[in-house]
């Protein structure tokens, strides 16, 4: 079906292309569901479509980072341990083509507004290509990362040179030889470009505001022998996502940091920061999570394993000072193979926003308190409004036009089980507020959690209800115990994106479900075994 088709009705109609919304199409399609996916880009990957910056690469190794069917992994190889952005598109374009998606996508089409039809109790959807689609019930599949967060910055207007923000990078790519580049921001995107731009500018400078607790990567380059031994644990490993926390194929030891001496914590230590990835993360102590003492040693062992990579005292007190600027791990952490080494070379200047802020941006770079810092290229690898943006950067009308969910969740998000929310009758999402989300490994959330709005979309179908709905007091139920979870954890005690924090004047609150996939998985199977409670449906 074109882009350029009008009118056009659907039983269910998805919207985002990334793992979530791809999982969505093929198994509704083979359930037997008229169903049509709109995506805004050119092509299927969601995030890996739009992420084409330098260095740009995921955070989870490939095991894992797959749909776990083996009519796709049985024929498809890696070549690196972490892929970058141009092998995910690759293996995007590989599933398409096992399963031919894109006969039922529409391309470069964002949807700009929906409302639910009372009478025929169908949502309409309207297009930025002026195309309209109506259908019985719409998943929303945007992910926590689709709508860029660009600060306002005085005098950004008069700026001279080339400006990009990370996530809006241009697909012919942008020249990084022989230019000035400043970066603002030190996220995986930020630290991505810096380590790239650091092999072949003239100059980097990194605007940093808070210290990030990077991880070591631990790339590998694999070869066809890699693979097939690869291959022969995968059934085990795509089974072990579902028990773990995080949707990952390890998970946390259920002893206390504090259970073992220093000699036997730090040996633990080692082994997991050898592992690569995210191992010094979600497969460390629990307790790192909960309790602040635990908590400040796995600070100092990261701590003393940066400082010791970086020559300059007051640079290493910059990356990594002795005082954790907030608990360990309470913010994403990203994954780095040189980025601290950079600051060793005298082509990398590291510049602290809370020291010397910045006042405006001028014709030829960027003015902060301490002076002007000249540049070519400025990069804006500032996030997200993560979570709830995909949602609310759409006008989505309520049933009764009242309200925008933009509105409704101004002071707060309120769903049931984060999949949809009261007063916007057949609207479900996936992979998005108060879901496991962000804690969770994107193909694992795209399956385990979207199985259950697979199921509970043929469970409507099997029983011939035509409208389901969240009720009001058990999305209340829902944010409260999410509430109450995230108060046990050491979460609020930092300004991270998972609490909504990055963005000026947004609701601070934990974003999504704390307690983990199996938890959640829990609570959702007893939701469905009480016959769906805390929806209405009719």
């Amino acid at each position: 079906m074109s882009s350029t088709d009008t009118n056009n009705h659907y039983e269910i109609v998805i919207i985002g292309a990334g793992f979530s919304g791809v999982y969505q199409l093929y198994r509704l399609r083979d359930l037997g569901f008229r169903v049509h996916l709109v995506e805004a880009g050119a092509g299927l990957g969601g995030i890996w479509h739009w992420n084409c910056y330098p260095g740009a690469r995921v955070d989870t190794h490939c095991d894992i980072y797959q749909f776990s069917r083996e009519d796709l992994w049985r024929d498809w190889t890696w070549s690196e341990r972490f892929p970058g952005w141009a092998e995910m598109r690759r293996y995007f374009d590989y599933v398409d083509e096992k399963l031919g998606l894109s006969r039922d996508v529409s391309f470069n089409t964002r949807v700009e507004h929906a409302e639910f039809d009372e009478a025929n109790q169908r949502w309409q959807l309207s297009t930025n290509q002026g195309t309209s689609l109506s259908a019985n019930f719409v998943v929303v599949c945007t992910g926590f990362g689709s709508k860029p967060y660009i600060p306002e910055l005085k005098g950004m207007e008069n700026f001279t040179g080339e400006a990009h923000h990370t996530a809006l990078w241009p697909q012919t790519g942008v020249e990084l030889a022989g230019r000035r580049v400043g970066i603002i921001g030190t996220g995986a995107s930020g630290i991505q470009v810096a380590q790239e731009a650091s092999k072949v500018s003239t100059h980097v400078t990194v605007f940093q505001r808070t210290p990030n607790m990077f991880l070591p990567m631990g790339q590998q380059q694999l070869t066809a022998e890699d693979n097939a031994r690869m291959k022969t644990t995968w059934p085990t490993s795509f089974q072990r996502r579902g028990e773990c926390f995080g949707g990952f194929d390890f998970d946390f030891m259920m002893k206390s940091a504090l259970e073992y001496s220093k000699e036997e914590r730090d040996a633990i230590y080692e082994r997991l920061w050898a592992a690569g990835g995210f191992n010094f993360w979600l497969g460390t102590f629990f307790d790192i999570f909960t309790n602040e003492e635990a908590n400040r040693t796995a600070y100092e062992f990261w701590r003393n394993k940066v400082r010791a990579r970086i020559k300059d005292p007051k640079l290493a007190d910059m990356l990594a000072p002795m005082e954790a600027p907030h608990p360990y791990a309470v913010k994403r952490p990203s994954l780095e193979q040189w980025y601290f080494d950079l600051f060793n070379r005298d082509n990398t200047t590291l510049v602290s926003l809370k020291e010397t802020p910045i006042e405006e941006v001028v014709p030829n770079g960027v003015r902060t308190s301490a002076g002007v810092h000249e540049f070519d290229l400025l990069v804006f690898a500032t996030g997200f409004d993560a979570v709830t943006g995909g949602l609310t950067s759409m006008d989505i009308l309520s049933a009764d036009r009242s309200t925008t969910i933009k509105d409704k969740w101004r002071k707060g998000v309120r769903t049931q089980l984060g999949v949809a929310t009261s007063g916007f009758p057949n609207l479900l999402f996936s992979y998005g507020p108060q879901a496991p989300t962000g804690f969770c490994n994107g193909p694992s959330s795209a399956e385990y959690q979207g199985e259950c709005i697979v199921e509970l979309l043929a469970h409507l179908r099997a029983q011939g209800h035509r409208r389901i709905e969240a009720e009001p007091a058990a999305e209340e139920h829902w944010r409260d115990h999410i509430m109450e979870l995230a108060q046990h954890t050491l979460f609020p005690k930092a300004d991270s994106w998972y609490m909504g924090a990055n963005i000026p004047g947004k609701q601070r609150e934990m974003l999504m479900y704390p307690g983990g996939l199996p938890k959640y998985l829990e609570e959702f199977k007893a939701c469905k075994e009480k016959g769906y409670a805390g929806f209405r449906l009719s």
